[in-house]
């Protein structure tokens, strides 16, 4: 495996400026997804995004965009960045159908991950099928992102990918709330409280990279983490999601965009972590 000669102590040091001195990244997609869709070669379709609206001009000039593909013979192999681990815990969630996605958005303070001695709350996850990420070349039948916000309006996302086969426990606690969503014309389900922690968020390998939100507005400078690891979700569990959203299309992944020569680490657990 090729491995980049880019000194670990000048990425951090990357990493330090984009979150001190960059436009800071907002939570805030877009909730009403209607006005953009998926299709290739729609007017709305994704290539076409930073044309829809002057705010998301970022979708179509951004040269860290998000999605892209995670190829392994072009990641920096790295073991400083320590395991990924969250905090979190059970809170209140609502359920939204926002055009295209499921959003599960929690209603107080499910808790939080750490990144770089900065605390990440966590706000809300969402799906996608297929994956939007992409590992060598190869897409998956699932993805989540876990969003999470700083106090100073930074963003970091993790994201985990799935491919069919068992159920995802995770998922399994809310389908109930998911078949409620696509029986009726609501967009919003009150959950109840829901666990975090279900999610397979902690990993021993994952990618880290800078790159944006992969719905408009498309801010840049996110903290992407994406798990190594792949989950098993069943095909029905894919199949409710989609249906949920009553959105007529097949996916809601946005095409892999241009890497533009930015840095990709590949975090590996070293023996000495391992004991």
């Amino acid at each position: 495996m090729e491995k980049f000669p880019t000194p670990i102590l000048f990425y951090s040091f990357l990493i330090a400026l984009v979150l001190l001195n960059s436009r800071h990244a907002t939570s805030e997609e877009v909730e009403d997804q209607r006005e953009f869709n998926y299709e290739e070669d729609s007017e709305k379709g994704p290539v076409r995004w930073g044309e829809i609206r002057q705010e998301w001009s970022m979708c179509s000039k951004g040269s860290m965009q998000s999605p892209i593909d995670l190829l392994d013979d072009r990641v920096e192999l790295v073991s400083h960045l320590g395991i990924l681990k969250s905090n979190y815990r059970p809170c209140n969630a609502t359920l939204k159908n926002r055009g295209h996605d499921m959003m599960l958005k929690w209603e107080a303070d499910p808790g939080f991950i750490l990144l770089n001695g900065t605390l990440y709350k966590l706000k809300q996850c969402h799906w996608h099928a297929s994956s939007e990420h992409t590992i060598n070349g190869k897409r998956f039948d699932l993805e989540v992102h876990l969003v999470h916000e700083s106090a100073t309006g930074n963003i970091a996302v993790t994201g985990i990918l799935y491919r069919i086969g068992a159920p995802d426990p995770f998922l399994s606690s809310i389908m109930d709330y998911l078949a409620d969503v696509s029986d009726t014309t609501e967009d919003e389900e009150v959950v109840g409280m829901v666990d975090p922690r279900q999610m397979k968020t902690s990993s021993t390998k994952y990618y880290r990279y800078i790159g944006s939100l992969t719905t408009p507005p498309c801010t840049q400078n996110v903290i992407w983490t994406i798990a190594r690891e792949v989950s098993t979700v069943s095909e029905e569990q894919v199949k409710s999601l989609r249906v949920a959203v009553h959105d007529d299309s097949d996916t809601n992944a946005r095409p892999v965009q241009p890497r533009n020569r930015r840095i990709v680490q590949l975090y590996r657990q070293t023996v000495e972590e391992k004991n």
